[in-house]
């Protein structure tokens, strides 16, 4: 199939699935839509053990989307360029050391513990993973998804300060948590002398704690440079533009976007951090009651159609992916995967009780923010696409790949269907 076959037929059944959603399911559009593509997924391995050839070409079509390119190298600038568009930085800058220090310090421990609990308890199940895999998986599994979060929330009345808490950590720690995955994934490269790359990360070499330090230091603050750099210079742009024509403040944002994020892959600095502090920037920046102008409706208007179009689309391949992933269902796999989910959610129990424990100390928790911290840290295609850029590195064992690979996706479905749907459960009583 052409490219133009596959984003017609991405768009063909981002239609069809959001008309069944609207219409039948009424679900909240991301777990809606993944619901209806895993069903559909389903429908055809079901189907493939009658007619064997149709599954073969659903899963060589789902394989030619290339997951891990679509959404690392196309799509998350967008959607955390929009995403971003629509947080209020004036909460978001009351909430920011609670926000700053879940996004990093929270999601650093989950990869520890997430990793040091997989290294021991998956032996006992039968599946040895090298101890430095497992935080390679710890850190891929630990940040929320910002693109499920934010989805999620728009449907519930929280507070403003838990709203922003929420946001804010799933925006940032997306960001660390890549930075994070890569640092791991540079280590392990070291340890077996690789000479492939790691996503614009830099080659083998000897392992240093100086070396490690700089490599996250350059991402994430040179990624944080970048955003706010070309938030500045595209916010005085849309000013001078002043709403005279839309069309081009449309392509002025979109300019910012595509160029920013080639700009931080040649820089080898954290693009999605990036997209976060230059959408910050603008859309919060253009709210000001001085220049209130500057951003026009229409800007908005037009990401956020972006958004919610991007979005139907990354949770139909997010369920599409099943087809991939099937011939690693069984048995043992399935409990490896029941046992990993369970993993996953003490870690962000830790993750997110122990900064907020010591946070506690001096400043005032919502109720129940730990709760709602835990349960609505959803995890979605950014996971996913982490996991599958494994299988370009050949000194990684296929089985190795192959377990990351299905547990992520266990954990992704149930924190999308089961924590994404009884979240509403959770919030009532709270």
């Amino acid at each position: 199939m052409s490219i133009l076959d596959l984003i017609t037929l991405l768009i063909f059944l981002a239609a069809v699935f959001t008309l069944i959603n609207i219409t039948v399911l009424k679900l909240p559009s991301t777990i809606g839509l993944m619901a209806i593509a895993l069903m559909m997924s389903l429908f055809i391995l079901i189907m493939g053990y009658v007619f064997p050839s149709v599954a073969r070409g659903a899963e060589h079509i789902v394989e030619e989307f290339d997951f891990k390119e679509v959404l690392m190298g196309v799509m998350l600038n967008f959607l955390l360029f929009a995403g971003a568009l629509s947080v209020d930085l004036r909460k978001l800058l009351e909430e920011r050391v609670a926000v700053i220090i879940l996004a990093t310090v929270g999601t650093l421990l989950s990869t520890f513990i997430v990793g040091t609990l997989v290294f021991y308890i998956f032996p006992v199940l039968g599946v040895e993973i090298d101890y430095i895999y497992c935080l390679l998986f710890g850190a891929l599994i630990s940040p929320t998804d910002p693109i499920a979060v934010l989805a999620l929330i728009k449907k519930f009345g929280l507070s403003k300060n838990l709203e922003i808490k929420i946001a804010g950590e799933s925006l940032f720690n997306d960001g660390v948590g890549v930075v994070v995955f890569l640092t791991i994934l540079n280590i392990a490269m070291s340890m077996h002398g690789g000479a492939e790359g790691a996503h614009g990360a830099h080659g083998g070499g000897e392992v240093t704690v100086g070396g490690v330090a700089l490599l996250f230091g350059q991402e994430v603050i040179g990624g944080v440079l970048l955003g706010a750099i070309f938030g500045f210079l595209g916010f005085r742009l849309l000013n001078f533009i002043d709403n005279d024509h839309v069309e081009l403040e449309v392509l002025v944002t979109l300019t910012l976007v595509m160029v920013g994020g080639r700009i931080a892959e040649f820089l080898h600095v954290s693009g999605p951090l990036g997209m976060v502090v230059m959408g910050l920037f603008i859309g919060n920046e253009g709210r000001d009651e001085k220049l209130a102008n500057a951003t026009g409706e229409y800007v908005f208007k037009f990401w956020h159609l972006l958004d919610e179009a991007l979005n139907a689309i990354l949770f139909i391949l997010v369920g599409l992916e099943v087809i991939v992933i099937a011939n690693s269902f069984s048995p043992a796999s399935i409990l490896v995967g029941v046992v990993g989910i369970l993993i996953v959610l003490m870690a962000r129990l830790l993750g997110v009780s122990i900064p907020i424990g010591i946070m506690s100390t001096y400043r005032k928790f919502e109720p129940k923010t730990i709760a709602i911290l835990t349960w609505g840290g959803l995890r979605g295609g950014i996971s996913v696409a982490l996991a599958l850029s494994l299988s370009e590195f050949t000194w990684i064992e296929g089985s190795v790949k192959e377990t990351i690979l299905f547990v992520t996706y266990c954990c992704v479905v149930f924190s999308i269907l089961v924590q994404g749907l009884t979240m509403g459960l959770l919030l009532k009583k709270s």
